[in-house]
């Protein structure tokens, strides 16, 4: 038989790339004659580049070294060359939340991927794919603008420093030296469909897991909405709101298109050729709930499966919240397996790899028709 194996990460335990490696341990030591594809996927926020790195042949990890991260301290950065000369950035590797040293939710930027994406440019790509997911930041994408050229300024016409609490003196907007995208465009991924303003926008729903108070969320959406009035686009958009408002800045600035981050890495991974001729799809996360088939990688793989191969899937989640969905008729929950939430987190791939093993003695699958 032909497994194909499709996790996304159990964040904040396991990455993706080393989820699909235990599961295929695990289902080999049952059924060590069936062929098993890994295909590791993300959303659109940590762990992109990994995945997609895992799944691309010929990828090629470009180290850039010290660039700014979040708060300012200098953070590792790359970007990834595709064989066909795409770039891809992953936000939250340079400016993601688990960076902060603290909380700053009007001082966080994401100048530190302006930098990787500016060195991505100079490399000559092709075309742009900016993973945004994980930001610690509500800055519209300013502080990204700004590292690429772009002046940020008050009355007086000095530059503003980074952040989105500075945004509330903004007063007016240069992009002359903005570097130009590159010539296939720039796509950016996310799996949030929030606009960038009001009590659905990026400071109102994201700011508090940034830290921010009731009064620092008024301040930045204020502030954003000062952005707006001066840049322009469509901050209404589905997805404008994502990465505290990086999503609208791109688009606006560079014309870039908002995709589904699951869907475009899953492509970019190459599962839909993968799930050709599979008999059974296994694929998990974390926490599977009522949000897991709104843009997830679960609910992305679900949809490939049922509108295309029509094989059945099998889950493995950390937790499982919500009734499984149509054509998933078999699960595991890690923390019941384990006997408790702690157990399951501190030896993880144990009992990701003890699931796998119960699933291939279990599971019966047989290819639709």
């Amino acid at each position: 038989m032909r497994i194909v194996l499709a996790p996304d990460s159990f964040k904040g335990t396991v990455e993706a790339s080393v989820v699909a490696e235990v599961w295929a341990e695990g289902w080999s030591r049952a059924r060590p004659g069936d062929e098993v594809v890994c295909v590791p996927l993300a959303d659109g926020g940590e762990g992109t580049l990994d995945a997609v790195a895992r799944a691309v042949p010929g990828a090629v990890r470009v180290p850039v070294g010290p660039v700014p991260g979040p708060d300012g301290r200098p953070v590792d950065g790359a970007w990834l060359r595709l064989p066909d000369g795409t770039g891809v950035v992953e936000l939250a590797a340079v400016s993601g939340l688990p960076l902060m040293a603290a909380p700053d939710p009007t001082g966080a930027h994401t100048a530190g991927l302006g930098v990787v994406v500016g060195t991505a440019l100079r490399a000559g790509v092709s075309a742009l794919v900016v993973a945004v997911g994980g930001s610690a930041s509500t800055d519209g994408g300013t502080g990204a603008l700004a590292a690429l050229g772009t002046r940020f300024h008050d009355s007086d016409g000095r530059e503003l420093p980074y952040g989105g609490g500075p945004l509330a003196r903004l007063a007016g907007i240069d992009t002359s030296g903005l570097a130009a995208p590159p010539p296939g465009g720039v796509q950016i991924l996310t799996d949030v469909t929030n606009p960038l303003l009001g009590p659905t926008g990026a400071a109102a729903v994201f700011g508090p897991q940034k830290g921010a108070t009731p009064a620092d969320i008024a301040v930045l959406d204020a502030a954003l909405a000062r952005l707006a009035a001066l840049l322009g686009g469509s901050p209404s958009a589905p997805g404008a709101g994502a990465a505290g408002g990086t999503a609208y800045g791109l688009a606006t600035a560079w014309n870039a298109s908002i995709v589904p981050g699951a869907l475009r890495v899953a492509e970019l991974a190459g599962l839909p050729d993968a799930l050709v001729g599979a008999d059974l799809v296994i694929t998990g996360e974390g926490r599977f709930d009522a949000t897991s088939a709104q843009g997830k990688v679960v609910g992305t793989v679900l949809d490939l499966v049922h509108h295309g191969a029509g094989v059945p899937v099998a889950l493995i989640a950390g937790s499982i919240a919500a009734p499984l969905p149509p054509g998933v008729p078999t699960a595991i929950d890690l923390t019941a397996l384990s006997g408790s939430s702690t157990e399951a987190r501190t030896n993880p791939t144990h009992w990701l790899r003890e699931a796998a093993t119960r699933l291939a003695g279990e599971v019966r699958p047989t290819a639709a028709t």
